[in-house]
């Protein structure tokens, strides 16, 4: 196995509280053990990013000045990523960059000077396992209220309950569960 040299976090629903098309940097909240998670990914000495599918700017129901401010609330909160990537396209134009499509992993890690092998993605849904597994990178789903049951039961061994064990599980961490 590759080792991990950049963790990959999905936005909304993964890091931060999923809000639809928000746009306002004020109802950006941190989900519980994001900000431990992306501080063990650095402690590690790993990398770290965002890859965010943002449909909203392609529907016309957001900028992407909105996104940024957003995404710069989150990173405060979060104490600091090494790249934010998002996709602005809506899901109908057939983008490379739109997840599951591998194109926001493949951007990201050049711009971490990592191959997409030494990535690992955690995200909330399948198109964010799906993405990694198309870039040639590791996937971890961590399912909330939104994930579709289907998703979870397809990837039951590629998850964990949480961001924090996420991390922690497939770095190897203490506390972590054990790396499938």
């Amino acid at each position: 196995m590759t080792t991990v040299h950049a963790v990959l976090f999905d936005r909304d629903g993964t890091l931060v509280a999923d809000v639809p098309y928000n746009g306002d940097p004020g109802r950006v909240r941190l989900l519980p053990g994001a900000a431990a998670a992306v501080a063990l990914a650095r402690a590690l000495g790993l990398a770290t990013g965002v890859v965010s599918n943002q449909s909203g700017i392609g529907r016309g129901l957001l900028t992407t000045e909105q996104v940024h401010r957003v995404n710069e609330r989150a990173d405060a909160l979060l104490g600091g990523l090494d790249t934010w990537v998002f996709c602005p396209h809506a899901p109908d134009t057939g983008c490379a960059c739109r997840k599951p499509r591998p194109g926001l992993v493949l951007t990201a890690a050049a711009r971490l000077g990592v191959e997409p092998a030494a990535c690992l993605v955690i995200g909330d849904v399948a198109a964010d396992v799906l993405a990694a597994r198309a870039a040639g990178a590791r996937g971890v789903l961590v399912p909330n209220a939104a994930t579709a049951p289907a998703e979870a039961e397809r990837f039951a061994g590629q998850s964990a309950p949480d961001v924090l064990t996420a991390v922690r599980g497939a770095l190897g961490a203490p506390g972590g569960r054990p790396s499938s």
